[in-house]
């Protein structure tokens, strides 16, 4: 969801550098030569577009375009306004600058992964979707869950972001869906007041990022955005993506997202997940691995997707643009095109 997040070396799971020759790159021309044997030839193919029909032949729901003036009734109840994402969804974002997480000595960002959001959608029979990741307390887990649970919002995961980190923190995807945009805003509202989430803030000047943002570019093939200081590249399933009898907007929980946070003299935490179809679930793995990215998370976001996504959420420091080149090679392998258009907010 429009977001926000292993040890191949000894040093992996203290938080110093990955070695900078475990890259992967065994081939004469730095790419893995493991790469297109194994890859589909189909993989390229926009597969599932112009699909009419979900699970047991229903016809399937479209998302239609709308306004943020349309979503004004639901800024009200979540208390502070979101932003539109192309034509069909609006994003809020919960930066929860109130937490100080450290992960193997790296003292972690609201941006890098710390971030809450909701996500909204019209569908062509009047009702709404809402989709979200909520960034949770250990102590806040369950009292946000069960708020959740009393305006009928599922919780679709619990799971973790990052390795070893004190204090103890959560993340719980959620899926609601009825024709009352404004309930389905009030059961949200009642999950983030079970926890500390601080009130929004008007994002100011991003500060300058000391990295080497345009060598990271080049190496993951995708324009990357400043966020708050934090270095964003996201990328969406090129599929078509439904749940249940719905068609999800390009973007909305099938997209995989890498989060750079500078830590001085070119080198970046990196936090961040890929979203990926079973069959490039093991090609990843091992790409990433060998790259010297650590691998914290392998999990559904949803109950009811097709085709079936796996989120495989990673954690890796190191230089920064060598960073990018490992988490390229796996890119690589999955049936992904860069996205540009990031909200500002976090």
């Amino acid at each position: 969801m429009l977001a926000g997040v292993g040890a191949a070396t000894a040093h992996a799971t203290d938080g110093r550098d990955c070695p900078p020759d475990q890259d992967g790159s065994d081939g004469p021309d730095g790419r893995d030569p493991d790469r297109d044997r194994d890859r589909d030839p189909d993989r390229d193919r926009d597969h599932g577009r112009g699909q009419g029909r979900g699970q047991g032949g229903r016809e399937l729901l479209r998302p239609v375009p709308t306004a943020a003036s349309d979503w004004s009734k639901v800024a009200t109840v979540l208390g502070r306004q979101g932003s539109l994402l192309g034509e069909n969804i609006y994003r809020t974002g919960y930066p929860r600058h109130d937490l100080k997480v450290v992960s193997h000595g790296v003292k972690v960002s609201a941006g890098l992964a710390l971030g809450s959001h909701v996500a909204f959608a019209r569908y062509s029979d009047g009702s709404s979707l809402v989709m979200g990741d909520l960034t949770v307390t250990e102590t806040e887990m369950q009292h946000a869950i069960d708020a959740l649970h009393a305006h009928d919002i599922m919780v679709t995961a619990v799971h973790k972001h990052l390795l070893s980190h004190t204090p103890d923190i959560w993340w719980l995807h959620v899926h609601g869906h009825g024709h009352d945009a404004v309930a389905l805003a009030r059961g949200m509202r009642a999950a983030f007041d079970r926890t500390g989430t601080p009130p929004g803030k008007k994002p100011g000047t991003p500060p300058r990022i000391d990295l080497d943002t345009k060598a990271m570019d080049t190496a993951l093939g995708a324009k990357g955005s400043n966020a708050q200081g934090i270095y964003k590249s996201v990328f969406r399933r090129r599929e078509t993506i439904t749940d249940g009898g719905l068609l999800l907007p390009s973007g909305t929980g099938a997209t995989t997202a890498f989060n750079f946070q500078a830590l001085g003299g070119g080198r970046a935490a990196v936090n961040g997940d890929f979203a990926l179809i079973a069959d490039e679930v093991h090609q990843a793995m091992r790409l990433l691995r060998r790259g010297g990215i650590d691998l914290v998370e392998l999990h559904n976001h949803g109950l009811a997707d097709e085709p079936r996504l796996f989120f495989l959420h990673l954690w890796a420091v190191g230089d920064g643009v060598r960073l990018a080149k490992a988490l390229r090679r796996a890119v690589d392998v999955t049936n992904v095109v860069p996205v540009r258009e990031l909200d500002p907010e976090e």
